[in-house]
């Protein structure tokens, strides 16, 4: 009887993340699961449920728009995961998304740059109130932090628009040296002095990629994937180099292809100089390995709770919009147990929620530029008419 159960458990688990799309751009022929009927066990009903509501959400945001990945997990274990769409939307032959598709992560890459920084403040290499230039020496600006990068204190001047001013070849990737380069030929003039004030700011991850690789003596890609991607088994995780390349290739090889939307149809987005800087963007992952990287924080796996714990402490005194940042997280006052990030860069799109009161975690991967409204994902992870037990203590 026990195991007809779980075997009806898991059958209908399986249908609700199933969608026939067949060419079409919205399908919604997955039957609806008549929970009630099958279930007896309170738990297991709750989590049919969830299941229901994160498809309903997932199968509403492809109607609207959305080509991509979903996953949701609640109390430790994978509830719902999903794709729909394509991997290229202008071939004529198109090919399904899946599962183990990597996208980039575009900004949401900044919670593995302050990863990397927080690995070498516990091996004893840095402390987060170090002068950057103890580092990087050429960089031209006085009494800018370690802490002020991460926090996004530092005042600095935005890399890109230096590049479009200053680069001359296009054709040619711009990278991290030659970003430090430019800064102290250019000395491009700050937005503030630094720890003023909270200014979101690309160069600040970008210049912690660079202090990792001083520090560490390697380069930024292989100590990511020695130090977190490795060890944690995130297996389909990478950073992005253009370090060996004389010129920009027209497309980034990868499978999930970013685009950009207009009127007129889709548009396949072409690799950009700016894809040379790594730290503030280009990552590529998919949605389990971030579902393995959530876990790695509950558990502790790569710093002890007292060092992971400061990546989740608010790193302004002032709330923007009640808005604050830590170390590569995003959060609120509203929502004080949860830690977020979102991300937009050339074609891709993503969405990283962790509730760590209610173990909740949400992680949505796309692959065009389609403005998927974050408020339906809180809505979803912040629902109130369906609680689990408290979670049972995480063992290693």
């Amino acid at each position: 009887m026990r195991r007809r159960k779980v075997f009806i458990i898991l059958l209908l688990l399986l249908v609700a993340g199933t969608v026939f799309f067949c060419g079409r751009r919205c399908s919604h022929d997955v039957p609806d699961i008549n929970v009630d009927s099958v279930f007896v066990n309170l738990n297991e009903k709750i989590i049919a449920k969830r299941a229901k509501q994160a498809d309903k959400v997932f199968k509403d945001l492809n109607c609207a728009g959305l080509n991509g990945v979903m996953l949701y997990a609640e109390q430790g274990q994978v509830v719902y995961e999903n794709a729909l769409g394509w991997r290229d939307l202008n071939k004529r032959q198109k090919d399904s998304l899946r599962i183990d598709d990597a996208f980039q992560l575009s900004s949401d890459s900044k919670m593995f740059t302050a990863e990397a920084i927080m690995l070498l403040k516990a091996d004893g290499k840095l402390d987060y109130d170090d002068d950057v230039r103890k580092y990087i020496p050429q960089l031209p600006y006085e009494g800018v932090t370690i802490r002020q990068l991460l926090n996004h204190r530092s005042g600095l001047p935005r890399y890109d628009a230096m590049a479009d001013k200053h680069w001359p070849d296009r054709k040619k990737p711009f990278s991290n040296e030659a970003l430090i380069k430019m800064l102290a030929e250019k000395k491009p003039e700050v937005y503030g002095a630094p720890d003023a004030c909270f200014f979101y700011n690309n160069i600040n991850y970008a210049l912690l990629a660079s202090v990792v690789e001083r520090v560490s003596g390697m380069h930024f890609e292989d100590f990511m994937r020695e130090r977190i991607f490795e060890p944690l088994g995130m297996e389909h995780s990478y950073i992005y180099s253009m370090r060996d390349e004389t010129s920009v290739s027209m497309y980034m090889p990868v499978e999930a292809h970013g685009h950009e939307l207009y009127r007129s149809g889709p548009v396949k987005m072409q690799n950009d100089y700016l894809n040379g800087v790594m730290g503030d963007k280009i990552m590529f992952s998919t949605v389990e390995d971030l579902w393995i990287f959530n876990q790695a924080l509950d558990r502790n796996a790569l710093l002890p709770d007292s060092l992971q714990a400061e990546a989740f402490v608010p790193g302004s005194p002032e709330w923007k919009n009640d808005e604050n940042y830590g170390f590569g997280w995003r959060m609120s006052k509203e929502h004080p147990n949860m830690f977020f990030h979102y991300g937009w860069w050339k074609g891709y799109r993503s969405a990283i929620i962790r509730d760590v009161h209610k173990n909740r975690f949400l992680a949505l991967l796309t692959n065009t530029t389609y403005n998927f409204p974050p408020e339906l994902l809180w809505d979803f992870i912040c629902d109130t008419t369906v609680q689990l037990p408290e979670a049972e203590p995480l063992h290693e």
